[in-house]
C-alpha cells in the first residue's frame, strides 16, 4: 500500500467530521478502549500531557513540545488538524511521522479498522499513540480533538491536564451553555493529576475547582499566578519581544517569540504556569522555557499563526 492509498481509506472510508459533520461522533469511548486494548495499551509506555480547551491549545500545545525537545527530550506531540499535511498530526521532535509508517499502520490493521469501524479521529489517536510507543518517546503532548469528557485521547493519564480556556465549542456535542461546556471539558482532570486552566471565567471557574476537589487535583489559574506583555511583531526577524512576570514574586522573563496574534499573551501564561509544574519532573530551566518559546516553529514545525510568508 502507498502513502496516498492509506490516505484515500483514512479520508474516504472512515467516518470523520470534516466531511460527514455529527454523524462521525461517537458519545463513548468504546471503540477507543478496544483499539487500545488491540494494540497492547501504547500510551503506558511513555509519559503525557493533557492539553483541552476552546482555543490556544495548537499554540499551548506546540510550545509545550518546544519546551520539552529543548531539553533535550525526545517528545511527541498529538495535534489536530493539519493545515497542509496528514502527518502535521503525529510528530516526534517536530518530524512528521514517515508516509511509509502511515501505509504500513493501515494495511497491517485493515482487519481491525473492519471489524471496529473507528471513526477517522479515533484510528489517528491509535496510529499516533503506536508509533509514540514503538519509537521511545519519552514524554508526548497530546491535545484533545473535541471536548475531553468523550474525547478519543481521554485514556490517558498524563502528568498534567490543560485547559486553556471556554468559549461556545461546538455546541451540538458539549453543551448550550460555557457551563456545560466546561463540564465536558473539565473530563480530562484525573485523580490527584495538578490541573491548570488558563483563563479565568466567572460561569465556568466553580465548575473547575469542584471538579478538581472531587479529583483531589491540585488546580491554579495561569492567568491569576502570571501576567503577560507583547511588544510588536519585528516584520524583518519574525521575532517578537514578550515578558512574563509572577504576580506573587514579582520574578520576570523576558523573550523573543515567533508567533503573532496578540492572544498569544494568553498562551504564554498558559505556558509559564505548565513549566512551572513540569520544571521539577523534568529538570527544566529558564533557559529551555525561553529557547522552546523562541524556536517553537522550528523545533515542531508550528505554522499558520499569523505567520509572515
Amino acid at each position: 500500500m502507498t502513502y496516498q492509498e492509506a490516505l484515500t481509506i483514512l479520508y474516504d472510508r472512515l467516518p470523520a467530521y470534516h466531511r460527514i459533520g455529527k454523524a462521525a461522533y461517537k458519545a463513548n469511548l468504546d471503540n477507543t478502549l478496544a483499539m487500545d486494548e488491540y494494540f497492547g495499551h501504547p500510551h503506558r509506555h511513555f509519559k503525557t500531557v493533557h492539553i483541552a480547551g476552546t482555543n490556544g491549545k495548537g499554540s499551548v500545545s506546540h510550545l509545550t513540545a518546544s519546551i520539552l525537545q529543548e531539553a533535550g527530550l525526545k517528545t511527541g506531540l498529538y495535534t489536530s488538524p493539519h493545515l497542509r499535511d496528514f502527518r502535521e498530526r503525529i510528530r516526534i521532535n517536530g518530524n512528521m511521522i514517515p508516509e511509509d509508517n502511515v501505509a504500513e499502520f493501515v494495511e497491517q490493521h485493515a482487519e481491525i479498522m473492519e471489524r471496529l469501524q473507528p471513526s477517522f479521529f479515533e484510528l489517528t489517536m491509535a496510529m499516533a499513540f503506536d508509533y509514540f510507543a514503538r519509537e521511545g518517546v519519552d514524554v508526548a503532548v497530546v491535545e484533545t480533538g473535541m471536548g475531553g469528557r468523550l474525547d478519543s485521547t481521554n485514556i490517558i493519564t498524563p502528568e498534567v491536564s490543560v485547559i486553556t480556556n471556554i468559549g461556545h465549542d461546538h455546541m451540538e456535542f458539549l453543551g448550550d451553555t460555557l457551563q456545560a461546556v466546561a463540564m465536558e471539558k473539565a473530563g480530562i482532570i484525573k485523580e490527584k493529576v495538578p490541573v491548570i486552566i488558563g483563563e479565568t471565567q466567572p460561569e465556568t471557574e466553580e465548575v473547575f475547582k469542584n471538579r478538581s476537589a472531587a479529583a483531589g487535583s491540585d488546580i491554579c489559574f495561569a492567568d491569576k499566578m502570571f501576567k503577560c506583555s507583547l511588544g510588536p511583531l519585528n516584520t524583518a526577524t519574525c521575532l517578537r519581544t514578550f515578558s512574563v512576570t509572577n504576580i506573587n514574586t514579582g520574578k520576570i522573563i523576558a523573550g523573543e517569540m515567533p508567533l503573532g496574534g496578540t492572544y498569544q499573551k494568553k498562551n504564554l501564561q498558559t505556558v509559564t504556569a505548565l513549566f512551572d509544574i513540569l520544571k521539577a519532573k523534568y529538570a527544566l530551566s529558564d533557559c529551555h522555557l525561553l529557547g522552546g518559546i523562541r524556536n517553537v516553529t522550528g523545533n515542531t514545525g508550528f505554522s499558520g499563526r499569523w505567520q509572515i510568508l
